[in-house]
């Protein structure tokens, strides 16, 4: 078995155990318990809405499979997604119901405390895979990051996706070059292939920075591009991020030991560093922006449960919002279509509604059965504000969304009006 070398950075001489600031003194090292409780904490402060796939590529389609409603987008239509990841969370959720505890408080948090337990597992491997290069006091501090903390244990594919790469990634040294009957030149071509394409050539530990950059520069390329299509190489670069931290305690170590009843160094680069993590890191993995969307349907299905919701229509961009993996229940709903279409110039649903709320409802309510709730942003509702009265519609509730602009104009609110007739 090819053995991996371990390049880890020195502790300076004299210095004690007890001073090294360790995974292994925090007993997280191969302790995937502790890791799996600090991520099901972690899943349940994380009360926001940061990318459609999270609800409707994973819980939606799995809420189909387990109770036999729930939309599927046109891309399961077209069948090219694989049902291996929203199987997992409707293994879950049939574990729910076969115990009684399909109620909203589970229905809504049990997929993102699973994927906490997956979470744990990644961060396991991302410590033992950047101990094994660096060593552990450089490993314990990539474990620190704002946007591990806020992303990975949401139901996205690619936060499964990150958790095998770093498990993969600590695997493959321990590969055998006799555990393949291909021939060894055809391999070693192969190889050749897929570590130019990685940039992992002749591989040294640095080398992986190539395989960040290439990943990088080919997503560039796309048409589409999202925050979490890189989150797979997310901890790969977090284990370099680790070094520079962990050289600058090593050396405040140092100093101390020279300095011991010195308190010239009591605001060290260390501590001013590690207070500009905090100041920065904390308020970003905990603020609560674009969490209308998943208030908004947590109000609704309690409502829903109590038989006080019939329909409910979203005027909104499409898959604004979860859906029935978190209603759970079983009525009628529709948003604006945003199917992709072959015809060029034709706007889908989505599209024309922002363009003309106005226009959009008033052609929309000609033909309609009136819902019992409708849901839309409060930059559509200004200009359909009169023409809901008209309707019997009334405001029923608001819900804080957002500070800033994202994707879209400026979306402060979301708004839920309910028919004067329910």
């Amino acid at each position: 078995m090819r053995q991996r070398r371990n390049h880890v950075i020195p502790l300076p001489a004299g210095v004690d155990d007890v001073d090294k600031f360790t995974c292994t003194n925090l007993h997280i090292n191969n302790s995937h318990p502790s890791l799996s409780t600090i991520f099901m904490i972690n899943s349940l402060l994380v009360q926001t809405y940061f990318n459609p796939d999270e609800h409707w590529q994973a819980p939606e389609v799995a809420h189909r499979i387990a109770f036999g409603y729930g939309h599927l987008t046109w891309e399961w239509n077209k069948g090219i997604r694989s049902y291996l990841h929203p199987v997992l969370f409707a293994a879950l959720y049939k574990v729910l119901a076969l115990s009684y505890l399909d109620n909203s408080w589970f229905m809504i948090r049990a997929p993102r405390l699973l994927q906490s337990v997956f979470s744990a597992i990644g961060d396991l491997y991302l410590y033992k895979y950047s101990k094994a290069l660096f060593g552990d006091n450089a490993a314990c501090w990539a474990l620190t990051n704002w946007f591990m903390f806020f992303c990975i244990t949401r139901t996205l594919s690619n936060s499964l996706e990150a958790v095998l790469t770093m498990v993969s990634l600590y695997y493959w040294p321990c590969m055998r070059p006799s555990s393949c009957s291909v021939a060894y030149d055809s391999r070693k071509r192969a190889l050749a292939v897929a570590a130019l394409a990685s940039g992992i050539i002749m591989s040294k530990e640095w080398k992986l920075c190539g395989h960040i950059i290439w990943v990088l520069g080919v997503y560039s390329l796309l048409g589409h591009k999202e925050f979490r299509f890189v989150l797979p190489v997310l901890p790969v670069a977090l284990i370099f991020s680790g070094i520079p931290l962990a050289n600058l305690h090593q050396r405040e170590i140092s100093k101390r030991k020279q300095n011991w009843n010195s308190h010239k160094n009591r605001y060290s680069r260390l501590h001013l560093s590690v207070l500009f993590l905090l100041v920065t890191n904390l308020p970003m993995a905990l603020y609560m922006s674009m969490r209308g969307a998943e208030d908004v349907m947590n109000y609704l299905s309690r409502e829903a449960k109590d038989n006080r919701v019939k329909s409910i229509l979203f005027l909104t961009p499409c898959h604004a919002t979860p859906y029935y993996s978190t209603l759970h229940k079983n009525i009628s709903m529709r948003f604006l279509d945003c199917t992709p279409r072959e015809e060029r110039g034709n706007l889908d649903e989505s599209d024309q509604f922002l363009h003309d709320p106005l226009v959009f409802v008033t052609r929309l309510a000609r033909n309609w059965t009136p819902p019992s709730h409708i849901v839309l942003f409060d930059s559509q509702e200004k200009p359909s504000k009169e023409l809901l009265a008209s309707h019997k519609f009334d405001e029923m509730k608001r819900f804080f969304h957002a500070h800033f602009k994202l994707d879209r104009e400026l979306q402060g609110s979301i708004v839920v009006y309910k028919s004067q007739g329910q």
